[in-house]
């Protein structure tokens, strides 16, 4: 959904791959350290519309290096954060930086004329006062800002300057929950019990992300305190009660959301509303009471949805997964790129 109006005479326009087979558009990378950062720059150097022409990291002050998991796919050096050279070599750049870092490089980018698709928080929070609780860095949203969930808000990512990339458990649960509330099956109480790889947490190491803290182990987190819950609540526009845990795994999401039903609801119709809502879409797969797991989407762009309805009790329970790193972040930002160059959304991603 539109956060802000598009400034249409700074955004660049919307163009189609050439029928030459040439890029469209030149991308660069903001934080390509970070394991989001690494998955955007595995994708993009291999994107067949776009040409990578810079990976940087998150601070001005590191030192160049290179990152041996890409050797052959991308061979060049990490470079210092250089936002000049990011504007000036790039059409489009990726933000995956922290907050604090996203929130003060976006707007400088966007003076420029460069677009920019964010994959931190600064800039998903419309309400000023949640998103001075939030994301305190971020004292306005920029002209052009618009929430990007490619298969709720394609129309406004085509023309937008900074898209914002939901977060990796909000994706999860609004994929799920949306088309319900939509079709007004929903009826009460929402609850998101959550559990995520340990990269979710970011590559900063912490006591919590510790190896022997982890292993053999689940923790909840964040309990009526995670930023995330703001975010669902928003998009959803109802109370959600959210609950997170780390699991010991690298990487996956898996969503157990129960859902009060309207009286009377049958498992038909919210098999309905989801098909509905998902005909066309290329990375929502609906597995019904087949549950899908982790290992279904690891690696991939995929979201699958699978759910079982209680008609007698009006209960319904939808299991959802995604890969945090790819749906969750690199791979739905590369989605919305797609969207941005008016490009099939499954360009670089199947």
């Amino acid at each position: 959904m539109p956060i802000a109006a598009p400034d249409k005479k700074t955004a660049p326009a919307a163009g189609q791959q050439a029928a030459t087979g040439e890029p469209v558009a030149r991308v660069a990378v903001a934080g390509a350290t970070g394991y989001a950062g690494q998955e955007l720059v595995r994708l993009l150097a291999r994107h067949p519309a776009v040409r990578l022409t810079a990976a940087m990291s998150s601070g001005a002050t590191s030192a160049p290096r290179p990152l041996p998991a890409l050797a052959r796919i991308w061979d060049q050096a990490v470079t210092p954060l250089d936002i000049d050279q990011l504007s000036s070599s790039a059409d489009i750049v990726f933000l995956a930086l922290p907050e604090t870092a996203s929130a003060e490089v976006a707007p400088r980018l966007l003076e420029r004329g460069t677009r920019v698709i964010d994959l931190s928080g600064a800039f998903r929070i419309r309400e000023a006062a949640d998103r001075q609780r939030w994301y305190p860095a971020t004292a306005t949203l920029p002209q052009g800002t618009v929430y990007g969930l490619p298969e709720r808000d394609a129309a406004a990512i085509r023309d937008a300057r900074l898209v914002s990339c939901p977060g990796c458990y909000p994706t999860a649960a609004l994929l799920a929950l949306e088309p319900l509330s939509d079709a007004a099956l929903i009826e009460g109480t929402v609850i998101v019990d959550a559990k995520s790889g340990i990269s979710g947490a970011g590559k900063a190491p912490s006591d919590r992300t510790h190896f022997s803290e982890n292993h053999g182990s689940v923790a909840a987190y964040g309990v009526f305190s995670h930023r995330h819950n703001a975010e669902i609540e928003q998009e959803l526009k109802r109370e959600v009660t959210f609950v997170p845990h780390l699991v010991p795994l690298d990487r996956g999401i898996l969503e157990t959301i129960y859902v009060s039903l309207k009286k009377g609801t049958t498992e038909a119709q919210v098999a309905k509303a989801l098909e509905d809502a998902y005909r066309d879409a290329a990375f929502v797969r609906l597995t019904g009471a087949a549950l899908p797991e982790i290992k279904h989407v690891a690696h991939t762009n995929f979201c699958d949805i699978g759910w079982k309805v209680d008609e007698e009790r009006h209960r319904l329970a939808l299991i959802v997964v995604l890969d945090n790193l790819v749906k969750g972040a690199a791979g739905q930002a590369v989605q919305n790129l797609n969207i941005v160059l008016g490009l099939d959304e499954r360009t670089g991603l199947l």
